[in-house]
């Protein structure tokens, strides 16, 4: 099976320095360097495209740009590549998202993918005007995906839940294709919605031996309701021709990080509710020193910003060896991301794909020609 490859938009803005934000964090000033216009975003889905990325994911929370609204605005930029669009369900009607969704794939040409979130913050929650607890908004989640695939499925969909009720819900158009589900979460109420109902299940860049405990917990999850998923995996990367000028580069952005900023960032992140956070945090706990976790496996980005905090730093070999391990563990999808997102890019497309193509690991979907032609970029 190919592997495959997703960027990510920064709709936070980008920079040359880390741009922290997220799990109830502001963005740091660094997000200011290069907005989020429609044109610089479209101008790294652009590259993305070329490059041989399937897809692109953009964030969601009062930390950056709406995601529906960006993505179909930088859809008319590109022509092949995919959005995996993160929303909160507990934000929208599951009515509404089902239409959403089926028009969003009429108008871009089938190349929308759902990244569902329920949301571990409950102080940012309660800004949107939702109250719920942690396991209640989950348990909400499965009702809303219960309802949205039902209407996918062109059902007239009937259901009085705990939290959601619909009435003779249809949709006069379906989605084609029907939009592939993304989830994450770490706590057993996420691991019983994902076994229900996700396609993929992303979990963050943790050390090989705690993402094999993950793939086997939700396996034999899935298992249990007859599922089975795919798995991704979501990491920063940073890759050089030589393993000195990535490392060399981590030590850059880490030089950039004002002590003052990474304490009021962990203080903020040590109050979240969420269990992956949580896992997150415990990679590092807020030091400087040994951040690299697994050989290549560096936890600095973590300690700016919230959520993914980790890179795979090395050259192109080092950095397609940890990508191997990682598949052989049942990762197949990897969305990934780089500071700044446009260059990092050219770096990874251009140093690292086309030695996993060289493997058979990797085809670019517009041919292997494409990806054989391309040298490291440099600059």
């Amino acid at each position: 099976m190919s592997l495959t490859f997703h960027w990510f938009l920064p709709t936070n803005g980008d920079s040359r320095h880390v741009v922290g934000g997220g799990h109830g964090t502001p963005a740091t000033e660094s997000g200011r360097d290069r907005p989020p216009t429609v044109a610089y975003l479209s101008q790294i889905a652009r590259a993305a495209e070329d490059l041989g990325f399937a897809g692109a994911l953009t964030p969601t929370g009062a930390w950056c740009e709406d995601a529906w609204l960006t993505t179909a605005m930088v859809s008319r930029h590109t022509e092949r590549l995919k959005f995996l669009v993160a929303f909160r369900p507990g934000f929208v009607s599951p009515t509404l998202a089902a239409q959403m969704a089926s028009t969003f794939q009429r108008q871009s040409g089938g190349r929308l993918l759902l990244n569902v979130v329920t949301g571990g913050e409950s102080r940012e929650q309660r800004a949107y005007g939702d109250f719920l607890d942690k396991d209640a908004r989950y348990r909400r989640t499965g009702e809303f995906l219960q309802i949205v695939r039902g209407l996918w499925e062109g059902r007239t969909v009937d259901l009085r839940g705990e939290h959601l009720r619909v009435e003779e819900a249809r949709l006069a158009r379906l989605p084609d294709p029907v939009p592939e589900v993304y989830f994450g979460g770490s706590s057993p109420a996420a691991g019983q919605v994902a076994a229900r109902h996700a396609d993929v299940y992303l979990t963050w860049g943790e050390p090989p031996a705690q993402v094999a405990a993950k793939i086997a917990w939700i396996r034999k999850l899935a298992a249990e309701h007859g599922r089975s998923l795919r798995f991704g995996i979501r990491l920063h990367v940073i890759t050089r021709d030589t393993s000195a000028q990535a490392w060399a580069e981590a030590d850059r952005l880490l030089a950039g990080f004002d002590p003052e900023t990474v304490r009021a960032v962990q203080s903020g992140l040590a109050r979240s509710e969420s269990e992956g956070q949580r896992r997150m945090l415990a990679l590092h706990g807020g030091s400087r020193d040994r951040l690299e976790i697994h050989p290549n496996l560096w936890a600095g980005i973590g300690l700016v910003r919230g959520g993914a905090g980790t890179a795979l730093v090395g050259s192109h070999e080092e950095v397609a060896e940890r990508i191997e391990e990682y598949h052989a563990l049942g990762i197949d999808e990897f969305v990934l991301s780089g500071y700044p997102h446009l260059e990092e890019a050219y770096w990874f497309g251009e140093g690292v794909l086309p030695r996993l193509a060289g493997q058979g690991l990797w085809t670019h979907p517009e041919g292997g020609a494409a990806a054989s032609a391309r040298v490291p970029f440099a600059g």
